[in-house]
């Protein structure tokens, strides 16, 4: 008998620094059980992987129990697939280096192994989205900040210490830059994030004199679902805060398509949800700036997975690789 029959299901483990959400998935990507604690809530890694097992051990009791489980797949932001730990993550409460993979395997006994969450994101794309079938995409996902995970030859690129896929750090504004969260000056996360988008949206406010759905919440307030759902009424500045969001990013992305030569881009998270407000810009960008031998070779496409659930399907997608 096949071991997959006797192992139905992995486990999907998303680390985000607000919530943590774990679920059991089986082959053809259904979650069919799903629970989350808050990340934040433990300030020591032990006592944060102990509360997460207790959870995941329930779920797991009332789904044929944990020899059912073919491995663990976890994603993580500066999660490190090649030794299974996270490491410094500035969104997290846990300093330093935390072999998290380990910590999860001894307490379970199921093989855990553990990626970055853009990876992650990638690797559920591949598996069950918009990615299936392709040996080349990049992935970019637009949160809280921007990560990539970029799969050539059919192979996710770790690099040679297991950390490669940082396209969100790639400088796009040489030139007086933004500040970025991570200490240096004008990276793409610094303008394409949702956290950058409510920053242009505060500059573009202040420089403009023009009528605005924005100037009635607090500028300090202000989010890119409110730029979303003012660009939505027809609000013009709403909509030019798209306009300079999506060419800064196609410009980027024009660059990405020249290093990797890509079948597609994957635009994933909130930003990526709105639609034609960001996509039109992000096309016109590309087809302005790309290198002529790539033009209108990459599609630009939309993640095909919910939100909510495709960091814990693209971290579930490596129980199925995980060595045990």
């Amino acid at each position: 008998m096949n071991s997959n029959m006797e192992k139905p299901y992995v486990v999907g483990i998303d680390i985000g620094g607000t919530n943590t959400v774990f679920g059991i998935v089986d082959a053809r990507g259904t979650i069919i059980a799903c629970d989350s604690i808050k990340t934040g809530s433990f300030e020591q890694a032990e006592d944060y992987v102990d509360e997460v097992c207790k959870n995941l051990l329930a779920l797991l009791n009332a789904n044929g129990g944990p020899e059912k489980i073919k491995g663990i797949g976890v994603g993580a932001p500066n999660g490190n697939y090649y030794n299974g730990t996270i490491e410094f993550a500035p969104n997290l409460p846990w300093k330093g280096i935390v072999p998290l993979a380990s910590m999860f395997a001894e307490r379970l006994g199921i093989p855990t192994a553990l990626t970055n969450d853009a990876n992650a994101a990638a690797i559920g794309e591949m598996t069950y989205g918009a990615a299936r079938g392709m040996k080349d995409f990049i992935m970019i996902t637009l949160g809280t900040g921007v990560g990539s995970g970029i799969v050539i030859n059919g192979q996710m690129v770790y690099g040679h210490d297991g950390f490669a896929g940082e396209l969100g750090h790639v400088i796009v504004r040489r030139e007086r830059g933004r500040l970025c969260g991570c200490g240096r000056k004008g990276c793409l996360e610094a303008y394409c994030s949702a956290t950058g988008v409510a920053r242009t949206a505060r500059e573009v406010l202040a420089s403009h004199t023009d009528a605005s759905l924005l100037r009635s919440i607090p500028a300090e307030d202000i989010t890119s679902k409110d730029v979303y759902d003012a660009a939505v009424k027809g609000d013009k500045l709403a909509q030019e805060i798209f306009d300079f969001t999506g060419t800064i990013l196609g410009e980027a992305l024009a660059d990405f398509i020249a290093f990797s030569s890509p079948e597609a881009i994957i635009l994933f998270g909130g930003l990526a949800k709105s639609g034609d407000f960001i996509f039109k810009p992000v096309q016109k960008a590309i087809d302005d700036n790309v290198l002529a031998i790539f033009k209108g070779k990459t599609r630009l496409l939309m993640s095909e997975l919910k939100d909510s659930d495709a960091a814990v399907l693209g971290a579930s997608a490596l129980g199925w690789e995980v060595k045990s």
